[in-house]
């Protein structure tokens, strides 16, 4: 980050930054009213680690703020492998909103296996990859292992594969 020049103007600043990430956790915090804080298993519920990280993102969308206002610029650095000036690619950002969701319509059809090497590889697709055999491959390894470490700990996260019935590839609405 650079230090502010004389002419920076306030239209400039990227205020919605800020208040985007602290909305963000207001809403983090809001749902985790809605989980158990507390668990008879470890003693911490899964409402807690959603607050933790509800008040993370309002902790650092003030303090990103405190740094707008003070007229830090926000440019790529040489490490990050950035074009400066380039714009942003939107079938990328689209392709990984896309994996985001993909949970929500797969996991209780196909189960978590299949929905990890899915995510995984259009995520990947996203960032660039195109060996898409190899990207669901090894999400089906990494959602494996997941399943596997999550089931021996005495954590449920569903079926390991689901298969699905002619009537459950229908969309639902």
């Amino acid at each position: 980050m650079n230090a502010p020049s004389a002419s920076d103007d306030d239209g400039a600043r990227p205020w919605w930054l800020g208040i985007a990430v602290i909305l963000i956790g207001g809403f983090w915090i809001y749902g985790s009213w809605q989980l158990p804080a507390t668990s008879t298993y470890a003693r911490i519920g899964p409402g807690m680690f959603v607050m933790a990280v509800g008040i993370g993102l309002v902790v650092f969308g003030a303090l990103l703020l405190v740094q707008i206002a003070r007229g830090e610029r926000f440019e790529p650095q040489e490490a990050e492998d950035a074009v400066a000036g380039q714009p942003a690619s939107m079938a990328a950002l689209a392709t990984v909103l896309i994996a985001a969701a993909l949970p929500l319509y797969t996991m209780e059809r196909f189960g978590f296996v299949p929905t990890s090497a899915l995510v995984f590889a259009a995520t990947t697709r996203a960032f660039g990859s195109r060996r898409v055999a190899l990207d669901l491959a090894i999400g089906a390894v990494m959602g494996a292992c997941a399943w596997y470490g999550f089931s021996a700990l005495g954590v449920e996260l569903g079926k390991l594969v689901q298969l699905p019935t002619p009537g459950a590839l229908l969309p639902r609405f």
